[in-house]
């Protein structure tokens, strides 16, 4: 027998914010024009079996499509590389990266990543959730609809899963932002 009042509770841990000196030149303009001028992320956890997992999304403010995506045992600067690695198309036409001042984010592999493309960085102010609102926005739809109620019983079935569930964001659920469109039928439009 198991307590329906008992249940698994996340408990953070104790991270070192980024403490880099980079700016938040996002400055919460998340209206983007153009596919790929700003894509934001984050990260969240997931319980898998009996243990905490983590998946990172990568959100292109222009369409609110989660163009990049990967989820691992642990909150790492590799799994947000992973999600950098899984993104279909030229990595070059990102022109912004804007995050939170999560330590995973705050990486020689992943400055280096963005370096070789490019990519200008930006960072929330510290302690701020609202300078990253989208990513936030997303994950709370992503909880919802993907991860309650839910139970994984090893990291395979979460990668499996979270695969069909981005195909369906992208192509499937419509929003109200986009003028009740897809991601996908957005990004088709004539400009």
């Amino acid at each position: 027998m198991v307590s329906n009042y008992t249940v698994a509770q996340y408990k953070p841990h104790k991270d070192v914010p980024n403490e880099a000196e980079i700016g938040n030149a996002l400055q919460r303009e998340f209206d983007q024009d153009e596919p790929f001028a700003v894509v934001v992320s984050d990260l969240t956890y997931v319980r898998v079996d009996a243990k905490w997992n983590y998946v990172c999304l990568f959100v292109d403010l222009f369409n609110r499509e989660i163009i990049g995506h990967s989820c691992g045992a642990n909150k790492t600067a590799q799994l947000v590389f992973e999600a950098i690695a899984s993104v279909s198309g030229r990595l070059d036409r990102i022109e912004m990266f804007h995050t939170d001042r999560g330590s995973e984010f705050d990486n020689k592999l992943i400055s280096e990543a963005l370096e070789t493309f490019e990519i200008e960085r930006s960072l929330s102010n510290k302690g701020c959730p609202y300078d990253n609102a989208v990513a936030e926005a997303t994950f709370k739809i992503f909880k919802t609809e993907f991860i309650k109620q839910r139970h994984f019983k090893n990291l395979q079935q979460l990668r499996l899963e979270l695969d069909d569930y981005v195909h369906w964001y992208n192509h499937h659920r419509i929003h109200g932002t986009l003028g009740y469109r897809t991601p996908v039928e957005t990004r088709r439009l004539p400009s």
